[in-house]
């Protein structure tokens, strides 16, 4: 797997099993980085927090394009222990957690511009997750079905041939 954009591209990544995670297709991160540059502009200064990290390739995609303040959780061990060598690998630095993102959800209170949401598919912790969310300015959510959104604003949504995102700002 390849960073798409930005400082990194074309660096190569480590890969956990694919029974273990299913990566985040290149035409995917790619739009998903176009798409929140067109919402929310430069990307300098910052924060990104990628809960189910996988590879941690979407919050080194986000450092690759100028996201300064990186926050990384994943829950297996093993696949964490792939998402730190590839952060060392990059010279990345970055708050990289191995823990439950839901245990982390309900103990933060912090603020991040773009919150990456893309748990197993059929996980059914979607609603879970989209109750105790931080502040944030931008979620996007990877899924597979469509979600009840109805406590956020749908700022774009797009398919890719089964995998959906749908970009969210909570209610005023």
């Amino acid at each position: 797997m390849n960073i798409t954009g930005g400082k990194f591209n074309g660096r190569v990544l480590k890969v956990p099993d694919s029974s273990i995670t299913r990566p985040t297709l290149s035409k995917v991160r790619m739009s998903v980085f176009n798409v929140l540059y067109s919402i929310i502009g430069s990307f300098d200064g910052k924060s990104f927090l990628d809960l189910f990290a996988g590879s941690g390739v979407m919050g080194l995609e986000a450092a690759s394009r100028g996201f300064s303040d990186i926050t990384a959780i994943e829950k297996n061990r093993t696949v964490f222990e792939i998402v730190k060598s590839n952060y060392k690998t990059l010279g990345v630095s970055a708050n990289l957690l191995c823990a439950d993102s839901l245990k982390f959800l309900s103990r933060t209170d912090g603020f991040y511009d773009v919150i990456y949401i893309d748990p197993p598919y059929l996980s059914g912790i979607y609603e879970q997750i989209l109750n105790i969310l931080p502040e944030f300015d931008i979620a996007v959510v990877e899924h597979s079905v469509p979600l009840d959104f109805s406590d956020f604003e749908i700022v774009q949504s797009k398919n890719y041939g089964g995998k959906m995102l749908s970009y969210l700002h909570r209610k005023m």
